[in-house]
């Protein structure tokens, strides 16, 4: 981009000042097409974020990330220590469709779709500036000194903000421990579950230095996400972008003068009246083109269209474009890149869509005791198994059994041969099976046994019986 010539802007970034101190942003309250778009947006994300929990599905928690217990709810879907590797693939098929969502459009995600910008910029920054007023208000009560008026209001700001806080961990709590958990340990009361309460207590600080302090240093600073796009965006990319070709043309940008012809003179479109700096969260300069600090928001696409509005130019001087579109005036093409994402992401969806119809809600696993071989009962061989059986549903199994299939044999069940294994649980025990020894071929013989439940099988189960080697 030879028309900015000077990069200084790359050595620091926005909300660093001269002398490498916290300079904190006080951005103009936006307004226009896209914020408006974005609002809505935003508050059904906020919705579904805060009903997800507390969601069911055949009784399963809509959304769920019990850590601890390594059990995941995913769109109802339940997923155990078991299920472990489609969880993972699921985690995978997100990643890459961000990856190709960002390759295409750019960073659209932070701005519209990101917990962390729909809560700063929808609920914390909406409520500042219904307390404090717009940015100028707020610059002149933060210099000026701590009399009723600034107590006043920063007292509230902060009440207010802590009980959001305390909301939002109460709603994280629900995806790793349960909507129904935390809501019975509320009934019980705090005292009986001090653990959670320090829990609750770290997570609410965590979020309240988040959103009153730290802020746009989240996506700055700490989210890996604008790292990862420095090397997925390239000239084909579709972002927040400034159009220097229009709004530097040959003498560069310049002051609006409602008296001069600026086609005449060679002025850019680019009035530099700074509003789109001074509406930006992240404090940069869409101007100086692509930055990692950019989430594209769209505020400064709104600030630039009313400004250009006001002052009789065409909108659009920032927009959503990709660099090719502004210099070389080139339409948009679904590169080889691109192709390359979509066929990894379909080939992702794809397994992870057999390996949902495949998995079951039920697993059963029959294996040999370690350590033992088989002993003679009479004429019969025996072997000892250990089983396992993990129901995933919300329905109670009370008449679980087995049965041996494909060979004549007893199976004995250490405990009754009637089994019960509540719903969300697991059962496990000993089981011995009995062959005659006429019957076994080989040492080593693949045995099936199914479970039922009551008449209905449930899961098939293979494994393997051993007997002597030769047979007189």
């Amino acid at each position: 981009m030879s028309k900015l010539p000077d990069q200084a802007f790359r050595d620091t970034i926005g909300t660093i000042d001269g002398e490498g101190k916290r300079k904190f942003i006080f951005p103009k309250k936006p307004s226009g097409k896209f914020y408006e778009y974005r609002k809505w947006v935003s508050y059904f994300l906020l919705i579904v974020l805060i009903a997800n929990p507390f969601i069911k599905i055949d009784g399963n928690q809509f959304m769920m990330f019990n850590i601890l217990e390594r059990r995941f709810n995913i769109f109802g879907f339940p997923f155990w220590p078991q299920d472990f590797y489609i969880f993972v693939l699921f985690m995978i098929v997100g990643v890459v469709f961000v990856i190709l969502f960002t390759v295409i459009f750019g960073r659209i995600f932070c701005g519209w779709i990101c917990p962390q910008t729909i809560f700063l910029e929808m609920v914390f920054r909406r409520i500042e500036y219904w307390i404090e007023g717009d940015r100028g208000s707020q610059i002149r009560l933060s210099k000026q000194e701590w009399n009723a008026e600034k107590i006043r209001k920063k007292g509230i700001k902060w009440t207010i903000f802590l009980l959001i806080s305390f909301g939002i961990a109460n709603v994280f709590l629900a995806y790793l421990i349960g909507s129904d958990t935390l809501i019975e340990m509320i009934e019980e009361g705090p005292a009986n579950h001090m653990s959670t309460l320090i829990a609750l207590s770290i997570f609410t600080g965590i979020f309240y230095f988040i959103f009153v302090w730290f802020r746009e240093q989240v996506c700055i600073i700490a989210c890996p996400y604008g790292r990862l796009q420095g090397v997925l965006l390239d000239n084909k990319s579709i972002n927040v972008a400034y159009d220097f070709v229009r709004g530097e043309k040959e003498a560069g940008r310049a002051k609006f003068n409602k008296q001069e012809d600026r086609s005449a003179t060679g002025k850019g479109d680019c009035i530099d009246c700074k509003q789109c700096v001074n509406v930006c969260p992240t404090g940069i300069d869409i101007r100086n083109g692509t930055q990692l600090e950019c989430v594209n928001c769209t505020a400064c696409i709104d600030e630039c269209d009313l400004i250009m509005e006001s002052v009789g130019l065409p909108k659009g001087l920032i927009r959503y474009a990709s660099e090719d579109e502004i210099e070389k005036k080139a339409a948009f093409k679904f590169t080889p890149r691109m192709k390359g994402y979509t066929a990894i992401l379909v080939i992702l969806v794809g397994v992870l869509i057999g390996l949902l119809f495949l998995r079951t809600d039920v697993e059963a696993t029959i294996l040999r005791l370690p350590g033992q071989l088989f002993q003679h009962k009479g004429d019969n061989i025996s072997n000892v198994f250990t089983y396992k059986i993990i129901n995933k549903t919300n329905n109670d199994f009370k008449e679980i059994h087995f049965k041996l299939i494909g060979i004549k044999g007893t199976l004995k069940v250490v405990g009754g041969q009637m089994l019960e294994v509540p719903k969300q649980g697991m059962k496990s025990g000993t089981l011995f099976v009995e062959i005659p020894q006429y019957l076994l071929e080989s040492d080593k013989t693949k045995l099936r046994i199914e479970v039922y439940n009551g008449d209905e099988k449930i899961e098939t189960s293979t494994t393997t019986f051993l007997s002597p080697r030769s047979f007189d």
